[in-house]
């Protein structure tokens, strides 16, 4: 086998698996039908067009040559790292971990960390700017899911219980 683009290739497997596992997943939720969709059905057709698009890319990898042949490089570690630790943050501060005494944060305060901490990812960290972004991410998420979408979501930390 010729691989004539390393990134497509590769990526394309990573849309298959991710596509078969959403579709295999998803006959559990029901399934439903187009006019009475179940729980299963967005799950199911995101499946199969992931499975699909990664077929594409694996099949364009196969046989239509690049100039660079889409090497792969080194992995960037820190920016996988901060990712990582900013969505764990995120969680973390949303929910709380009962089993060792930490409080859920409350929206705001989550969504202002996730923003801080997937800032330092990137190579040019500016207080300022990362701080605007988490007002501009806060009061969009906000407008979203509290005011169009009325979802009860506890903005603060709930002061006093635990």
């Amino acid at each position: 086998m010729n691989l004539k683009n390393q990134k497509d290739f590769f990526s394309g497997l990573l849309f298959m698996v991710l596509g078969v596992g959403f579709a295999w997943t998803a006959p559990r939720y029901g399934i439903g039908t187009a006019a009475n969709m179940g729980p299963g059905y967005f799950p199911l057709l995101l499946g199969a067009l992931l499975t699909v698009l990664g077929g594409v890319l694996v099949f364009k990898a196969l046989v239509f040559e690049t100039e660079d042949g889409g090497r792969i490089g080194p992995w960037a570690w820190r920016p996988v790292c901060w990712i990582a630790l900013a969505n764990g943050a995120f969680g973390l501060l949303i929910g709380g971990l009962a089993s060792a005494g930490i409080a859920p944060m409350g929206w705001v305060l989550a969504i202002v960390a996730l923003t801080v901490i997937a800032s330092a990812a990137g190579s040019g960290f500016r207080w300022k700017e990362v701080l605007i972004l988490a007002l501009v991410l806060t009061l969009g998420s906000f407008l979203v899911f509290v005011v169009l979408l009325k979802w009860q979501i506890a903005l603060w930390p709930a002061l006093g219980s635990r």
